[in-house]
């Protein structure tokens, strides 16, 4: 998730330099990166976001396999050990 967020980061610096190099003025050109970036970051960035949604998906998934076998232990549907 990390990656991403930096990888966004990026693309939004990147636009904002651009922006900054062709003289529009800082606050302006922040506003205008930042809206830029967006749709910038969808297409660009397209598999590192499924990379990171399959990750929090897996880990979704995880989580809830551990509070259903937390629960079947607690419930006394399996013998605790």
């Amino acid at each position: 998730m990390w990656l991403y967020t930096v990888l966004r980061f990026a693309v939004f610096l990147g636009v904002w330099g651009l922006l900054w190099l062709v003289r529009v003025p800082g606050l302006l050109g922040a506003l205008i990166a930042m809206i830029l970036s967006v749709p910038l970051s969808f297409v660009l960035l397209r598999k590192p976001r499924e990379r990171m949604a399959a990750n929090l998906q897996q880990r979704i998934e995880a989580r809830r396999a551990r509070d259903r076998d937390l629960d079947d232990k607690l419930s006394g549907g399996e013998s605790a050990t």
